[in-house]
């Protein structure tokens, strides 16, 4: 009976210690001020819009092989 207290109050301690580690990541969170979350989005856009397009491929590619579904699929349209 005692190994079974032991385990509860091991649980107990484990859901306690889980909702320290949440409460304290969410506090970080709401943290930010309006103006550094505008920068941090700023920043984040442009690292996107600086990243090189991928050339489209041609539908012909695509539908070489007869067995390879989406060259059905695109056969169809």
């Amino acid at each position: 009976m005692r190994l079974w207290k032991l385990l509860g109050l091991a649980g107990l301690a484990g859901v306690a210690a889980t909702g320290t580690v949440l409460a304290r990541d969410e506090r970080q969170r709401r943290a930010y001020a309006a103006d550094d979350v505008r920068a941090r989005l700023h920043e984040r856009h442009a690292a996107l819009a600086a990243v090189p397009e991928a050339e489209p491929v041609p539908v012909a590619e695509l539908t070489a092989g007869r067995k390879h579904r989406l060259a059905r699929v695109l056969r169809r349209c």
